[in-house]
């Protein structure tokens, strides 16, 4: 099993990244996937996530209007596109993927909103 995050990077405030996680080894299409971060001193937050089936998403309140999560199950991968960055933003960010509580974690992307 396998979850790889790309995309993130230094970006000014008011700027946008797209996260990428590409997912091998389960079948990608039955799981909940979803976004998380980790600010330094902070605890691992969750971001976004979107179910398997129909695509339902739900999102952190501080993120609302500003990200949005997709998925393309064709290519077994998740996206986070992330607009109106913050430097409140500045976190790693995971990709968790769920099924039942039966969950694996990608290794995390770092990104720094900084002028």
């Amino acid at each position: 099993v396998q979850l790889v995050e790309s995309g993130g990077g230094l970006v000014q405030p008011g700027g946008s990244l797209r996260l990428s996680c590409a997912a091998s080894g389960f079948t990608f299409s039955a799981y909940v996937m979803s976004w998380y971060r980790q600010a330094p001193g902070k605890e691992r937050e969750l971001v976004a996530r979107i179910k398997s089936a129909g695509g339902r998403t739900n999102y952190a309140d501080s993120v609302k209007g500003r990200f949005t999560i997709s998925r393309d199950n064709a290519k077994n991968t998740v996206y986070l596109q992330m607009n109106s960055l913050k430097p409140e933003d500045t976190a790693v960010y995971y990709c968790n993927a769920d099924w039942f509580g039966n969950d694996y974690w990608g290794q995390g992307t770092q990104v720094t909103v900084s002028s």
